[in-house]
C-alpha cells in the first residue's frame, strides 16, 4: 500500500478511536454529532496533506486530544509524558534526588541551601555553588526546570555533577572535582511549626502531599509538649493535593461521626462520603484556620469542614474554588488524563467550585472567611518567602527563621483567640438561624399563594 494512504489512515483511525473512547455513545447519537465527526477527520486530513509544513499524526492527534479536554473545565487537562511523571512524584510526596535548592543567578542555575540529611548535604555542596555540569551535559542557559529535571532519577541510581565555586580571596568560581551522588528518596518539608505568644500554637502547612497528616501530627505532639492552649492552622496558599490528607487532617479536630465534605458527580459510582470514623485528637481545642485567594483545593475541604461543623473561625480572604474532584487515568506512551469526576460540597451543601468562566457566576463559590482581613498578595507572600530565605550550610549549626515580616491575618487570628473564637461563632450560628427562618416564611407565603390562585374557580369571571 502506498505509504502516503498508509500515514492518512493511521491518523483517521487513531482519531475516530479517541473520539470513540471518550464519547462511548457517539456512534448512536443524532445525524449532527456524526456529521461533526466527519468534519473532524476531513480538517485532519486536509491538514495533513495541504498545511504548508510537514505535520505527522501524533502531533495533531496530541492536539485534538488537548482541545477537547480544554472545552471541560480549568482542571481537567491532559499531560504529556513528562507532567505525568512529574504529577506522579508531587502527589506521592517522595521523588529520587540529591536534596538541593536551586535558583537561576546571574544566568547560572544556582544552589541555594542544601537541604539537611541528604546527599548534597553530606558531600559537602554549599550555598551559592554553581552547577556546571549533569553527566557531561552542560547547562550554561538551560531553564532551571530543565537542569532540576537532569538531577532528578530512580531513588538508587547515580549522577555526575560538576560544580564551581567562589574564592573568597580573589572573587572568581573555580570548578571543584567532579562529584558522584547515588539519589536518594528527598522529602520535602510540608509543615513549618512555632509557639506563639500565650501559648497559641502555630503550624503551617504547605500542601497535602503523600507526609502531610504525619508531619501535622507530629507538629501537634510537639506544640501539646510545650503546652498549647490554641491552634492557628495557616491554609494560606496552599494549593492543595490529596483528598485523603484533607480529610484525615480534618478528622484531627472534629468530633465522632460528623461529614467532612462529601462528592457528587454525574455518576452514582462518584458519590461518597468522608465522615469522622473515631475520637478526635484535639476536639476541643480553640482554632482559627488562615486562608486566602491562593488556598485551594484540599485546603478549602479543611477550613469548610471546620467552619460548617463551627470548629474553627476562618480568618483571611475568600479561597481561590477549586472544587473539582479528578480521576488520573493513564493513557499510551506514558501520557495521562486527569478528568473532573465530580465537585466537592461542604457538609452544608455548598458547592466549593467556582465557575470562572460565567461571569454571571462571580460572586458563588469558594470558602468566605468568617472574618475578612484583605491584604495584598505581594506582601502576604512575603510571610512566607522567610521560610525560603532559611539557608543550610554544612559544618554550621541549623539557622533559625527571622520572622520580621508584617502579618496582619496572624496577628487577627491570636486576637481572637485570646478573647475566645466561641463568640465568632455563636454570632455566626444566630445569622444562619435568621436566614433560615426567613427563607421558611418567604417558602411558606409563596405556598400559600400558590394554593389560594388553585382554589379560584375555574373559568370565573368578572361581571
Amino acid at each position: 500500500m502506498n505509504n502516503k494512504y498508509t500515514t492518512r489512515w493511521v491518523a483517521v483511525a487513531a482519531a475516530v478511536f479517541f473520539v470513540g473512547t471518550l464519547f462511548p455513545y457517539a456512534y448512536s447519537a443524532a445525524d449532527s454529532g456524526l456529521k461533526k465527526l466527519r468534519t473532524f477527520i476531513n480538517v485532519l486530513e486536509y491538514v495533513k496533506e495541504n498545511y504548508v509544513e510537514t505535520m505527522d499524526s501524533d502531533t495533531l492527534i496530541t492536539g485534538a486530544i488537548r482541545g477537547v479536554v480544554d472545552e471541560l473545565d480549568d482542571f481537567s487537562q491532559y499531560l504529556d509524558p513528562k507532567d505525568y511523571k512529574n504529577l506522579k512524584n508531587d502527589t506521592r510526596g517522595d521523588f529520587g534526588g540529591l536534596g538541593i535548592r536551586l535558583s537561576k543567578v546571574d544566568g547560572f542555575v544556582t544552589v541555594m541551601s542544601p537541604m539537611p540529611n541528604t546527599p548534597a548535604f553530606a558531600a559537602g555542596v554549599m550555598p551559592g555553588d554553581r552547577v556546571l555540569r549533569v553527566d557531561g551535559k552542560e547547562i550554561s542557559g538551560m531553564e532551571l526546570d530543565e537542569a532540576v529535571e537532569l538531577m532528578r532519577g530512580p531513588v538508587g541510581s547515580k549522577v555526575h555533577i560538576v560544580m564551581s565555586r567562589k574564592n573568597t580571596k580573589t572573587g572568581t568560581y573555580e570548578e571543584l572535582p567532579e562529584y558522584h551522588f547515588k539519589r536518594q528518596k528527598i522529602v520535602p518539608e510540608v509543615v513549618y511549626f512555632r509557639m506563639l505568644k500565650d501559648k497559641i500554637g502555630y503550624i503551617y502547612l504547605v500542601d497535602f502531599s503523600g507526609h502531610s497528616t504525619e508531619e501535622v501530627k507530629k507538629a501537634l505532639k510537639q506544640l501539646s509538649k510545650q503546652g498549647m492552649k490554641a491552634l492557628v492552622l495557616d491554609l494560606r496558599f496552599n494549593p492543595g493535593g490529596l483528598l485523603n490528607g484533607a480529610a484525615d487532617i480534618a478528622k484531627l479536630f472534629m468530633g465522632h461521626h460528623q461529614t467532612v465534605v462529601y462528592t457528587q458527580g454525574r455518576k452514582p459510582e462518584f458519590y461518597q462520603e468522608f465522615k469522622t470514623d473515631a475520637t478526635a485528637d484535639y476536639p476541643d481545642l480553640p482554632m482559627a484556620v488562615l486562608i486566602n485567594q491562593g488556598s485551594a483545593s484540599a485546603s478549602e475541604i479543611v477550613s469548610g469542614a471546620l467552619q460548617d461543623n463551627d470548629r474553627a473561625v476562618i480568618i483571611g480572604q475568600r479561597s481561590f474554588g477549586k472544587a473539582s474532584v479528578q480521576q488520573v487515568m493513564p493513557l499510551d506512551g506514558g501520557a495521562g488524563l486527569r478528568l473532573t469526576i465530580a465537585k466537592y460540597y461542604t457538609p452544608k451543601g455548598r458547592l466549593i467550585q467556582r465557575n470562572y468562566r460565567d461571569k454571571s457566576k462571580e460572586k458563588e463559590g469558594g470558602i468566605f472567611p468568617d472574618v475578612e482581613v484583605k491584604v495584598d498578595p505581594q506582601e502576604e507572600a512575603k510571610v512566607f518567602m522567610q521560610y525560603n530565605n532559611v539557608v543550610y550550610t554544612p559544618g554550621k549549626a541549623q539557622p533559625k527563621v527571622e520572622f520580621k515580616e508584617k502579618d496582619p491575618v496572624l496577628d487577627q487570628a491570636v486576637k481572637i483567640l485570646k478573647e475566645g473564637p466561641e463568640k465568632i461563632i455563636a454570632k455566626k450560628a444566630e445569622l444562619e438561624k435568621a436566614a433560615r427562618e426567613q427563607a421558611e416564611q418567604e417558602a411558606g407565603a409563596a405556598q400559600q399563594a400558590k394554593q389560594a390562585q388553585a382554589a379560584q374557580p375555574n373559568g370565573s369571571r368578572k361581571k
